[in-house]
């Protein structure tokens, strides 16, 4: 299930993304398919170890508009870039996710990192802007 391609990247930026967010798998679980055990992710200068990511995603599941998103009714990951260069990978892309108490958070995200030899995320140096929602 590792990256070695740019199909792969954007693959794994959806599905990683929708997982958090929806699924009722652990988020352990989750971050093991993608991540190394000891990976660096660094969003906006802030260091998020594993734990801190597991704890992350709580609050996530419980402010997503669940049945929005599992109906189709949201815009999702519109991915603009997307690159795979031996053990490096960049994307850019925007986030949409409609909100429970209503609304939508978007964000704008330029993403770096690396790559362990099996495809799993090594490291992750992340940049994100928070946008409004123009639609």
């Amino acid at each position: 299930m590792g990256i070695s391609s740019e199909r792969d990247l954007v693959d794994f930026l959806v599905a990683y993304t929708r997982d958090m967010a929806l699924s009722e798998e652990e988020p352990g679980v989750i971050l093991d398919r993608y991540f190394v055990p000891d990976f660096e992710y660094r969003n906006d200068g802030l260091v998020i170890d594993r734990q801190r990511m597991i704890e992350h995603v709580r609050p996530v599941r419980r402010n997503v508009d669940k049945t929005a998103m599992a109906a189709g009714d949201w815009s999702g990951i519109e991915i603009h870039e997307a690159l795979v260069r031996e053990d490096r990978i960049a994307a850019r892309w925007t986030l949409r996710t409609r909100l429970r108490k209503g609304g939508t958070f978007v964000a704008e995200v330029h993403m770096f990192g690396r790559l362990a030899p099996d495809g799993r995320i090594r490291r992750i140096d992340q940049l994100t802007r928070q946008l409004d929602d123009d639609r």
